[in-house]
Parts: structure tokens; sequence; C-alpha cells
């Protein structure tokens, strides 16, 4: 069936193709052949996505990515370094990193970036956390909750102080959870946040992937690629914040010697075939959480049309091509 919908809109893209966005030895070169790949997916917006690093390396990619200027780039998403510090929540950002949140530091990096940092995924019971959601949601940044350990009660805090995201809820937490009163019940109980889902077949199972966003809602999610360096490449071992990552023959990634995903090699497009298949929802209603709810959730809108073959079947989105409008 011949399928036609709005651009793809990912709100998290750590790199692409070989190239990644969090190291420093990027040129604006690699950025724009990253775009063009991710364009070949369908994805026409995007927050590149810099996570826990020292400043002067944060600084160094923020710059070369705004030395790069394309529509497809609306803004930066900064996820942390105002993380838990805790192994599983911290997942694979380096713990010599993680700081306490102040809007000193903030202030310094969206500085370093030319104040286009339009997404902050934060952990509430970091030092300074609940203050500084406040402080962003004043100066219109959303602020989202993620690589967390918190209590329900901090992240109804983090709530009531302006969170509206639950980053790749059900991942960046603890492998063990108390039963009852945890940090994904209380998220997706929370109304007034959206939650993004890693959906690669990796992240979260498919059972996990239904529950969730029948619980959250479709109208309440938003589908993004968490997608690293080694998206689109063959399986091997790469170096990613100068730690090694193995992508595996099935497309998983992960540190070696440890359980830690370190990203994903999925594609925006494989994850909206992906959610259609784990949840039996219509494709129109997964596209919507691919498109124009994430770009409505940053106040903007999907641009371009992308026109593919959509196999009901077996759940696979072909033959994409981008047409702006």
């Amino acid at each position: 069936m011949h399928v036609e919908f709005p651009g793809l809109f990912d709100l998290q893209v750590n790199g692409f193709g070989g190239v990644d966005f969090n190291s420093p030895l990027t040129t604006p070169e690699d950025v724009y052949r990253a775009i063009e790949q991710l364009r070949g997916r369908g994805v026409t917006r995007f927050l590149p996505t810099l996570g826990t690093s020292s400043f002067e390396r944060f600084a160094k990619c923020a710059k070369t990515l705004i030395q790069t200027p394309h529509p497809a780039m609306v803004g930066l998403h900064m996820e942390g370094p105002y993380i838990s510090p805790e192994d599983g929540a911290r997942g694979a950002h380096p713990r010599e990193y993680v700081v306490a949140a102040s809007r000193d530091d903030f202030l310094r990096r969206q500085e370093a970036a030319a104040g286009r940092i339009r997404l902050v995924t934060l952990a509430p019971e970091a030092p300074g956390a609940i203050e500084l959601i406040e402080h962003l949601v004043g100066l219109g940044i959303r602020a989202a909750i993620g690589h967390t350990a918190a209590s329900p009660e901090q992240i109804r805090d983090a709530v009531k102080a302006g969170a509206t995201l639950s980053t790749h809820l059900g991942n960046g937490c603890a492998n063990q959870l108390p039963r009852h009163p945890n940090v994904l019940w209380e998220q997706l109980a929370a109304d007034d946040l959206v939650a993004s889902f890693i959906v690669d077949g990796h992240h979260l199972p498919p059972a996990t992937v239904k529950a969730m966003i029948r619980a959250k809602t479709p109208q309440r999610t938003l589908l993004v690629s968490d997608a690293v360096t080694v998206a689109g490449c063959l399986p091997g071992t790469y170096e990613l914040n100068g730690e090694p990552v193995v992508l595996s023959e099935d497309g998983r990634v992960f540190q070696p010697g440890t359980p830690w995903l370190a990203g994903s090699s999925a594609t925006l497009d494989c994850c909206v075939a992906n959610a259609a298949r784990f949840t039996g929802l219509t494709l129109e209603e997964i596209l919507l959480m691919a498109t124009t709810q994430p770009a409505r959730y940053l106040g903007l809108a999907a641009t371009g049309r992308v026109t593919a073959d959509w196999n009901a079947a077996d759940c696979r989105l072909s033959n994409l091509k981008v047409f702006d409008v």
C-alpha cells in the first residue's frame, strides 16, 4: 500500500551513519552527511542530542552543530549531565561528568550553544534539579525526566515545577525496582507528562511497549530513535564517547562486558513499524507519534512530505522518499 505522511520528527539523535554528534572530532561536513542520511529515512526535523560530558567537550560539540545551519536541526537536546550517578539509571553516561543541576552551569552551556538548547533531560533527584526545571520553563525550554532513580514524590515535584516529558520511558532506570511505588508507574500515571519510547526491539519488549502506550495513551506518546553513530552501519566494534561499543548482528548496541545498552542503531521509520507491530494500532495512529506530536510538543510543525510503501502484513515501511512542500 502506498502511503504519504508528514516528515518524521526525532527528538533524540546522538549521531548517525558513522557521525557522532558527541565527538569533538566531528566536522560540519560530517553533520551535513548525517542529515542527508537521516533524510533518506524520512526524518526532516530532529534534535541533535548531546549527552553527559565535560563542559569543554559539550562546548566543542555544540559549536560544531551550530556552525552547521540546516533547517532540519531545530535546536539541541541536552541529555545530562544533571542525572543519577547510579548504575542502571545512569545508563552509558560517564559517571565522572555527572554534576548537580544549577542555573549557572546551564547558562554557560546555553551560551556555548548560542541559545539553541530547546530540551533538557535531567533527574528530579539531582541536587538543584527542581529549581532548574522552574528556570527552564521560565525561559521557554522544555524539561524532561530521564536517567533517574527518583522517588514518586520527587517525580511529582518535577511535574509540579513544569517538567512535561519522560525521556525514553522504561530505560535509563534501575534493572530492579519496587513492584508498586517506582519511577515507571509514577510517570505513566502523570497526565501532564508526555512520554517518549525507543521502539527498536531492544530497549523495550513488545508487550511492554503495548502496555505503556496503552497506559500513557497514543495522544501522549512520542517515538524517538535514540540513534547513535553506529546507526546505519555494519555490525562490528566501534568507539562511542571514547569507549568501545558493539553493534551486534541483530542491531543491539551495547558496552562490551556489561548489560548496558549504549543507544540505538534504529531509524525512526523502523521504530514506527515496530510500534505498529507491537501495539496493533493503525499506521495512521503510530505516525502521529513520530511526526506531528513531537513537533507540537516543541511548539513547531512537521515539515515536508514522505511517501513510502507500507506492507501491513509484516508492518514494514520501504521506498521512503522525501518531498519539501
